[in-house]
């Protein structure tokens, strides 16, 4: 908890010390080595999260009002958009707005936009949520890839046993990378992924080496002079939509709604 809230544990104790002298009872009791909410820290949890909510709301009305073009504005994106597609853009952003200040959430993780843990993200699966804006920026389509080491070590293109016996990569094993290949007609088990990793930088650099397989979208694998397509079908391996999403209370923004604007214009010239 004291290293969420970006303190020590000495400091984090005396504050909640100093908190429960001034209410008058214990928030917590403590369980061996950890510490759990006393009942009435449990009654006082769901207000405090009431006025957590009011507070991020607050927050959300009073940036939506700014018409001033300069300040931050943070935007979370996956990890490989975030490293292969978003420099650039920032790069012309950062030319035209100079500003406006960005914060780059790279994660593969959905940040909360309710709760300013992001002011825009780009997502892979439109929200839900009626708050959030949501603008759809274009369609991707993956394929497999190997290193052109690699892949001449298979045929061109790969026969389904040669493919049978070739090493990929995923963030678990297995994971859904093997399920989908083998709904492709594969019939790959867990000791055709030798390596795993929940970095798909991490996993792209292996790619690169000649270890091992992996899919990912065209406008980082074609782009990429080190490997080339495994072809195991005329059809994508993946096909999905990419969406830029905002809170509604952050469109009236000025440098939140440039900043929209800009990725939906450079994603629709890219």
């Amino acid at each position: 908890a004291a290293r969420s809230m970006g303190m020590t544990q000495p400091t984090l104790g005396r504050q909640v010390a100093a908190l429960e002298s001034e209410i008058g009872f214990d928030l917590f009791t403590r369980r061996g080595r950890g510490l759990e909410l006393t009942p009435n820290g449990i009654k006082l949890l769901e207000h405090v999260r009431l006025m957590g909510d009011a507070a991020n709301q607050f927050s959300l009305s009073a940036s939506g009002k700014s018409d001033v073009i300069e300040g931050d504005v943070s935007i979370t994106a996956s990890e490989l958009l975030a490293t292969f597609m978003l420099p650039r853009m920032i790069k012309t952003l950062r030319e035209v707005e100079p500003g406006i200040d960005i914060e780059i959430h790279s994660t593969n993780e959905v940040r909360d936009l309710n709760r300013r843990e992001a002011d825009i993200a780009i997502r892979s699966v439109r929200p839900t949520q009626p708050e959030l804006i949501a603008k759809k920026l274009c369609s991707v389509r993956g394929h497999l890839y190997a290193a052109k080491s690699y892949s001449r070590q298979l045929g061109h293109p790969p026969t389904i046993d040669e493919l049978n016996k070739a090493s990929f990569i995923d963030t678990e094993n297995p994971g859904r990378l093997m399920e989908l290949l083998n709904s492709r007609g594969l019939n790959l088990n867990k000791q055709n992924f030798p390596v795993i990793s929940n970095s798909h930088v991490v996993q792209w650099e292996l790619v690169k080496q000649g270890v091992v397989i992996c899919a990912t979208v065209e406008e980082i694998g074609d782009n990429e002079p080190l490997v080339e397509r495994v072809i195991i079908s005329d059809l994508p391996l993946i096909t999905m939509d990419l969406w830029l999403v905002t809170h509604n209370e952050l469109r009236t923004s000025r440098r939140i709604r440039r900043v929209f604007d800009f990725l939906v214009s450079e994603f629709s010239h890219n």
